[in-house]
């Protein structure tokens, strides 16, 4: 495969995320859309005119047997992502799958058995873990910076009012607050500290049955992690990590994180989160402080180009997995939420 070619991505779904990822591919990656696939062919071709060259398809198979496309990047609804994902595999086609990359855990090992036997990249699209900044904070706790890690907590939550024929709460398309927003915070956990020994949580049903809000706990040997999620208002959405030595906060929205601050101290650490979303914290936060140290990541675009290099590096080096980013750890993911979602709905 030539180097020096632009990769050549196509495109299942032409909602938003599709527009910020195609966006982002606009951006010095040596990259373009050569393809688009939409149930309408009339928005396939809407979503292409802008791309030269690039093909409308409203047909799935042909779609797929474009020798153009060097990659998939699946950006429909949730429901219809692991089938997609089985069928761009068997046609032999790389696939980056938007999260949640399944609705069940048996989809996933699904699609790692099909990607294995066929040798075929396939990758969940939880575009947080590449940004530069979760990339440094992992490397630099990893080398000990804040000693091992005893806690991580974090809420991430938005407000959606739950309204008629919205897709946060409609269980036709896989909705609910912890397959939307969960899978940030639980995914980040896993990629820190592994799968959990046990796991508990509870959830807050909406009125399609769906959860509104859900809470995670995870249990290690010698840590917790203390997760949340939520349709129910907006919340301060950042991550704390507190360890042996010191502390980290990944600041808001951390699910696209730009800015670290380092605590020479855990406590302080665990002070500065617990100040909350508040106007007159957020302006403390932003003061000097003795015993912090803030660092800035900040990037153009929409933070999507960060994946979209990792598996342009990958398919190019004829790798079928993405060590960032493995389907067992997306399964793990989905296996807390149905841990969580088997026990009745209640307070969370």
């Amino acid at each position: 495969m030539a180097q020096d070619k632009p990769f050549g991505w196509g495109i299942m779904g032409t909602g938003a995320i599709a527009g910020l990822f195609a966006a982002d591919l606009d951006l010095p990656l040596q990259a373009r859309i050569v393809a688009a696939h939409s149930r309408s062919l009339e928005k396939a071709q809407s979503f292409v005119a802008r791309f030269d060259g690039a093909k409308a398809y409203d047909d799935e198979a042909a779609f797929l047997a474009d020798p153009a496309i060097e990659a998939v990047y699946i950006a429909t609804p949730n429901h219809l992502h692991a089938a997609q994902a089985l069928k761009a595999i068997a046609a032999g086609k790389p696939v980056l799958i938007e999260k949640p990359i399944a609705l069940a855990s048996a989809d996933v090992e699904a699609i790692a058995q099909a990607a294995g036997e066929r040798g075929v990249f396939a990758m969940e699209a939880l575009w947080s873990r590449f940004l530069p900044a979760a990339r440094r904070a992992r490397e630099q706790i990893s080398a000990g910076r804040i000693g091992a890690i005893r806690r991580i907590r974090a809420d991430l939550s938005y407000l959606h009012p739950e309204e008629p024929g919205s897709r946060f709460y409609d269980p036709a398309l896989g909705g609910g607050a912890a397959f939307d927003l969960g899978v940030y915070p639980l995914s980040l956990a896993l990629h820190l500290l592994g799968e959990p020994q046990a796991v508990r949580g509870s959830w807050l049903a909406a009125g399609t049955g769906v959860d509104r809000r859900s809470s995670f706990r995870l249990d290690y040997p010698t840590a917790v992690a203390e997760l949340s999620c939520g349709f129910d208002r907006n919340g301060a959405n950042r991550l704390l990590i507190e360890g042996e030595a010191g502390g980290l906060i990944l600041e808001a929205p951390f699910l696209k994180v730009q800015r670290l601050s380092w605590y020479v101290d855990a406590d302080k650490a665990v002070a500065a989160y617990d100040r909350g979303p508040g106007r007159l914290a957020r302006l403390l936060d932003r003061l000097p402080q003795s015993g912090r140290l803030s660092e800035s990541f900040a990037f153009p675009g929409n933070g999507l180009q960060f994946q979209a290099q990792a598996v342009m590096a990958a398919v190019r080096a004829g790798k079928s997995a993405s060590a960032q980013m493995l389907l067992g750890e997306s399964a793990a993911v989905l296996r807390i939420i149905e841990a969580v979602r088997a026990g009745p709905a209640g307070a969370a």
